[in-house]
């Protein structure tokens, strides 16, 4: 996308944070279903910058167990099942709003233990606790600060004591957009990976929530 067109991309879902937040969720739900009506509309299964990042993000992990994990904002699920495969022991779990992305990424499912479910995370929850928590190239959809500070404290709040949560999003932007996250004081940044080797520079970064007293 041209600077042009990504800063046109920013202004209107500025626009769509003005209304209230479930019916931001309704209408974010109708655009994403829109962009799937047409499989892997973001290439993520051949676009070799998609399969480098997400190659990227599973590598930067801690080694560790996690015994759930869930990934926000998972599309049809290309790096959910990768998450999933690179993790047989641990209940994976993907969310998101668009219901017909979600439908290709049950059909996905024949080798993957991965189970999914549709969820709008400014005004729902999955319930439970999650040793890990991923979201990528998702937050820059919800707008204005407010919004941003909503879906920072959801996304914090899905985090088991000590768990991390992995978000992977353009840089410079990550740093707007992580605000929210670097000033909760139950979260620790403990890493930051820029990448900016493809000419389209990301950050993976990794906070930790911090064990309660």
């Amino acid at each position: 996308m041209s600077a042009a067109g990504d800063a046109l991309h920013r202004m209107v879902f500025g626009l769509l944070s003005m209304v209230p937040s479930r019916g931001q969720g309704r209408l974010l739900g109708r655009y994403f279903d829109w962009w799937h009506r047409n499989p892997d509309p973001w290439n993520y299964h051949g676009e070799p910058y998609e399969k480098y990042k997400h190659k990227r993000t599973i590598e930067v992990l801690p080694a560790r167990p996690y015994a759930r994990i869930i990934d926000v904002g998972c599309s049809e699920g290309t790096f959910t099942h990768l998450v999933a495969a690179a993790y047989p022991e641990s209940e994976t779990v993907g969310v998101d709003i668009s219901r017909r992305a979600l439908a290709r990424a049950e059909s996905g499912k024949d080798t993957s233990s991965a189970r999914f479910l549709a969820l709008d995370i400014l005004n729902e929850s999955p319930g439970g606790s999650f040793d890990l928590v991923f979201c990528a190239e998702t937050l820059y959809y919800l707008g204005r600060s407010g919004r941003l500070r909503q879906a920072s404290v959801r996304l914090a709040g899905l985090l088991a004591p000590g768990g991390l949560l992995v978000l992977t999003h353009p840089w410079p932007e990550a740093r707007r957009l992580y605000r929210c996250l670097d000033a909760d004081p139950a979260l620790l940044r403990t890493a930051e990976h820029v990448d900016d080797g493809s000419g389209r520079p990301f950050a993976i970064t990794i906070y930790q929530r911090q064990a309660a007293g």
